[in-house]
């Protein structure tokens, strides 16, 4: 009688294998899941960082909103540029002048700003260079319909003083000067000179006497140093000289400038 063969190991192991397999497989899973969950919680950002981040984009919403942008030609939105430095420029001077402040004040982008003028010196000296253009075509028209008088002189005299002493223009003139800056356009005296010149020979008409250009150009030069000089420190000046505690004292000395630049333009 044939006897049944005994069962071999390797009969038994491929048996049991699916059991094995199956129990490999839901430990892997359960693994993988939990590796998973580690994961999430390893990348998920803390309380404090999202509070960061919230702050970030309620910072940059709040810059964006404070004056929105719009789309403009080249020439407008250089002199939306200038309005808002010639603001800043009053309230923090030159060197608190900030080309991303300016540029949101502005409502365009600091790319912008540096396409136009460069550089915050060269931001500066445009806005004090269109002041001072502003400045000399006001003095230049009202030369050309004064009569020479002195209060007329007077008169101009102290409206170019009130315009170099307001928003502390004079100061940054003074400050350009110290940086090597050289002003140029619309911005320089000879205009001023010219229209002065004007003026002097058509006081003196019917004289034979010649009038130098270079003699106006001097008392030009002079008022100007004058009046830069007051409007930065004149009122220290005049302490020096024993002229402290009247406040008449800076409008008289601008009143006696005149009368002695009249005569001069007379005489001479």
């Amino acid at each position: 009688m044939a006897r049944s063969l005994p069962k071999s190991p390797a009969s038994s192991s491929t048996r049991h294998a699916p059991v094995k397999s199956t129990t490999s497989r839901g430990r892997t899973s359960a693994e993988s899941g939990a590796r998973r969950r580690t994961s999430r919680a390893s990348v998920a950002p803390s309380p404090r960082a999202s509070g960061d981040v919230a702050a970030r984009r309620v910072s940059v919403t709040a810059e964006d909103n404070a004056k929105p942008r719009r789309r403009r030609d080249a020439a407008s939105a250089r002199a939306a540029i200038l309005d808002a430095a010639d603001r800043h420029l009053v309230t923090v001077g030159p060197s608190g002048i900030r080309l991303q402040e300016v540029a949101a004040d502005a409502g365009v982008s600091h790319p912008t700003v540096l396409h136009h003028f460069g550089s915050r010196e060269g931001l500066v000296k445009a806005v004090i260079t269109r002041s001072l253009a502003e400045i000399n075509a006001r003095l230049v028209e009202a030369i050309a319909q004064s009569t020479g008088e002195a209060a007329q002189v007077a008169a101009m005299l102290d409206g170019v003083f009130d315009a170099l002493a307001a928003h502390g223009r004079a100061r940054v003139v003074m400050w350009l000067a110290l940086e090597g800056q050289r002003i140029e356009g619309d911005a320089r005296l000879a205009s001023v000179v010219d229209a002065t010149h004007a003026l002097r020979k058509a006081r003196r008409d019917g004289q034979r006497r010649t009038l130098a250009r270079e003699d106006t150009a001097h008392v030009v030069v002079l008022a100007t140093l004058a009046l830069l000089g007051a409007a930065v420190m004149g009122p220290a000046v005049l302490e020096n000289a024993g002229l402290a505690g009247d406040a008449g004292a800076e409008g008289r000395f601008r009143g006696w400038l005149a009368a002695l630049l009249s005569k001069h333009l007379d005489e001479i």
